[in-house]
């Protein structure tokens, strides 16, 4: 079996006392857009579990973003896909503000939103096999050593992503911390249930094309950083690390 989740929280909360503009938004649009899957703005609820087919009111292919900020390559990608449904995880509140505000401007109904713990939501909502690509750009990469512990791309969450993930499926990740990508390559090179789409190792890839230029990505091309793509595809054969 997987192991349990751990309680070191891969975020801080940011936000502080919402604008009025994003009360707003919440009032008017959050009934269409916001999942109530957490209990107290992280961590999700004890037993439950995520019906996409039910919130979606069809079946699709389904892809999930973690940390998407304000919602900009989301919100972009769920336009550009009519036919896929969106789970965006986030849980900065202005973030959840702003990606529910655009999603509503741009009248989509293939995009919904979650503001919880993206560790307790792998581990606890989410059926096994039910996601078609779960992606993570630029998560924070807690640069201080004594910090490490925090980060989300880690041999457990690895776990975990794979039993989500259906057999084909692709986990994309991005970064433009050069340690962070390494660490993140060799998770995934370490957990059996990765391969690349040729069978074999995880490696760098070129950077996705499905990914919208953001504000975040372009500062740090700015500042000369180089920016790290990864797609592991979970494995059509191989088992988890852990034996699931």
């Amino acid at each position: 079996m997987t192991a349990p989740v751990s309680g070191n929280r891969s975020f801080t909360r940011r936000g502080g006392r919402m604008p009025p503009r994003h009360h707003r938004t919440f009032e008017a649009h959050g009934p269409s857009y916001l999942v109530p899957l957490s209990q107290d703005g992280t961590s999700v609820q004890p037993g439950v579990q995520l019906d996409a087919a039910q919130i979606f009111g069809r079946t699709a292919p389904l892809i999930l973003e973690i940390g998407s900020g304000s919602g900009d390559c989301v919100v972009a990608a769920a336009a550009a896909h009519p036919e896929t449904d969106f789970l965006s995880v986030e849980v900065w509140t202005p973030g959840v503000a702003q990606t529910i505000a655009k999603a509503a401007r741009a009248e989509l109904t293939n995009l919904r939103v979650v503001q919880a713990d993206a560790a307790s939501l792998v581990a606890g909502a989410l059926p096994a096999a039910s996601i078609d690509e779960l992606w993570v750009f630029f998560p924070d990469p807690w640069p201080k050593k004594k910090h490490h512990k925090r980060r989300l791309v880690e041999p457990q969450f690895a776990q975990l992503a794979a039993t989500v993930l259906r057999p084909g499926g692709v986990w994309r990740l991005g970064t433009d911390w050069e340690e962070y990508a390494f660490v993140m390559r060799e998770v995934l090179r370490a957990e059996p249930a990765f391969d690349n789409a040729a069978g074999g190792p995880v490696d760098f890839t070129e950077r996705f094309e499905g990914r919208v230029m953001t504000r975040f990505e372009r500062k740090g091309l700015d500042v000369g950083r180089t920016i790290y793509d990864i797609a592991a595809r979970r494995s059509l054969t191989a088992s988890i690390a852990s034996g699931q």
